[in-house]
């Protein structure tokens, strides 16, 4: 298929583009394969340019000779765009809708994509699951690395190498796959170097109405287990629902066949309930008529911060069992690909200090999220304007990126990065020119040969050019666990993402570089301040040796 073919009008002029608190810009729009662009030739007036695959919905509007397009896009910013010519409208809005909604992935723009900087590091190679390994296997020899999944036959939604206990031969591993959901048996998530405890995650047990069990499942759940301790299973549904699963084939690990695992109910919503929260919330963002209590009415009811709530409160969970508790814990809901990598990830953010760095969250979003199989093309398909019906979309990796912004505006200084990155995560997952967000998982990823045919977010992130966009000026290293607090009080809705765009951000913008400048002026005084220190205590101490017999 051309793009050609999908493109009616490929330019108008005269176009006049609104956005909020930015004045209004005529000039002349193009449509390409991927993009939508507009230049102008008025002074001080940068040019648009807007992914296809960014626009969530358009609407149409007719007055006279004259017709409207208001785009909305996955990023939540609407923008009008003003067309003279009901034809010329038409044809540019059929061309949008088209170009916004390719079914193959291969039409997509990072395959199309060719990087103008130069390219320092092959961020395909940057968070091998080998590498990782090696940090672990520094202090501990009781887990390997296990190529069972190599040709992802074993479980299709896994990496081809997972970490799995010593003990356990790859033979064993097989079995236990054909006993959880999706064939993802449980593997390392976390090792916690303070006392050896562990995080591990899987699918549910497939233990259906007549209570199968798998004895090579319950051997590779022991373990991880200490002699004489025990551990926490954290199952991510709450009971009911967990014992309905049993109807479908599903279930959950039963006591009798576990008795050295204590099991906890969490409730963490999913799939259509999620995306319908971010519906609401959106929707209240964008509604600049309501009055404070109407406002604090919808925010309330979008229930967005209580989702938040329940994730924070379950990654808190988990780790005061690693940590306080000494105990190896077990995290699955159903299939092991959402809430449950929520969970993991946070506790390994309130654990682990190498996970607050940039490169360490890097490693983090690679290996609990897209080698571990979230489905992000399913899930980020859709946004929170899009009118078809909801499928598989959720914003499960948002809800993951709002609680680290939870967490870093609670904990400042710990944190080598800032929201930047975080918002620009959550922008590349919806829509981006580089592939690595493609695909639902690691196998759908290498037949699409993305490594071969599109480039890193890793290779262009780390850039040191770019880097220092996501730097934090506050940060301290902070070698200790951080307790973030759940309390309804403490959690703020995230401004830099549902209001950027109905807010002025350039006096923002300009307030924080100020800040930024501050700091790092203060940064020198004090490195100053240390010369002199140094300088006057070599004085001193010439003096005393002169003064001494």
């Amino acid at each position: 298929m051309e793009f050609a073919e999908l493109i009616k009008t490929p330019r108008v002029d005269n176009v006049v583009l609104h956005r909020p608190f930015y004045p209004a810009v005529e000039g002349t729009l193009c449509l390409t394969g991927h993009h939508l662009i507009l230049s102008s030739r008025q002074d001080n007036t940068e040019e648009l340019w807007l992914l296809h695959s960014n626009i969530d919905a358009i609407d149409k509007r007719f007055v006279g000779p004259l017709g409207t397009i208001i785009i909305k896009c996955k990023d939540f910013r609407i923008i009008q765009l003003d067309i003279p010519g009901m034809e010329e409208c038409l044809n540019i809005a059929s061309s949008i809708e088209a170009l916004s909604t390719l079914d193959s992935i291969t039409l997509m723009y990072p395959f199309f994509y060719r990087p103008m900087f130069e390219v320092i590091e092959d961020g395909w190679h940057s968070f091998l699951p080998e590498q990782e390994f090696e940090l672990y296997s520094s202090a501990t020899s009781e887990w390997r690395l296990s190529y069972v999944n190599k040709e992802f036959a074993v479980c299709p939604s896994y990496p081809p190498i997972v970490i799995v206990p010593k003990a356990i031969d790859d033979e064993a591993l097989r079995k236990v796959a054909t006993f959880r959901h999706g064939g993802r048996f449980p593997v390392l998530s976390y090792y916690h170097k303070k006392n050896g405890m562990v995080i591990m995650r899987s699918g549910q047990p497939l233990t259906g109405t007549n209570g199968r069990r798998c004895k090579e499942d319950e051997k590779l759940i022991n373990a991880t287990l200490r002699a004489g301790k025990r551990g926490y299973i954290i199952d991510t549904r709450p009971l009911n629902v967990a014992q309905q699963a049993r109807a479908k084939g599903g279930g959950f690990e039963q006591e009798a066949h576990y008795p050295q695992w204590r099991r906890i109910h969490k409730s963490i919503e999913r799939y259509h309930i999620l995306q319908e929260s971010l519906i609401k919330l959106v929707e209240a963002c964008n509604d600049q008529t309501h009055n404070m209590d109407r406002w604090l009415s919808r925010l309330e009811a979008s229930n967005w911060l209580t989702h938040i709530k329940e994730i924070l409160t379950t990654a808190c969970l988990a780790a005061q069992c690693l940590d306080r508790e000494g105990a190896s814990i077990l995290i699955h809901g159903t299939e092991g690909t959402d809430s449950t990598l929520q969970v993991t990830s946070l506790a390994q953010i309130i654990l682990e200090p190498r996970s607050r760095t940039i490169r360490g969250f890097e490693a983090l979003i690679e290996r609990e999220w897209l080698q571990a199989g979230h489905p992000f093309q399913q899930r980020c398909a859709q946004s929170a304007y899009c009118n078809s019906k909801q499928k598989w979309e959720s914003p499960v990796f948002l809800l993951f990126l709002d609680s680290v912004w939870q967490i870093l505006r609670q904990f400042p200084c710990s944190f080598e990065f800032n929201e930047n990155l975080l918002i620009m995560l959550f922008e590349h997952a919806y829509a981006s020119q580089f592939g690595t967000f493609l695909g639902n998982n690691e196998s759908e990823r290498c037949k699409l040969k993305l490594q071969q045919k599109t480039m890193s977010l890793w290779s262009w992130v780390n850039r040191p050019s770019e880097l220092s966009k996501f730097t934090n000026p506050l940060f301290e290293a902070n070698n200790l666990v951080i307790w973030p607090s759940v309390a309804p009080q403490s959690l703020q809705l995230w401004e830099g993402i549902f209001l950027r765009w109905n807010r002025s951000s350039k006096y923002l913008d300009e307030a924080y570089e100020e800040m930024v400048n501050i700091i790092e002026y203060n940064k020198e005084l004090q490195a100053k301040v240390n010369i002199l220190r140094r300088q006057l205590a070599e004085l001193e101490t010439e003096d005393g040796m002169q003064e001494s017999p």
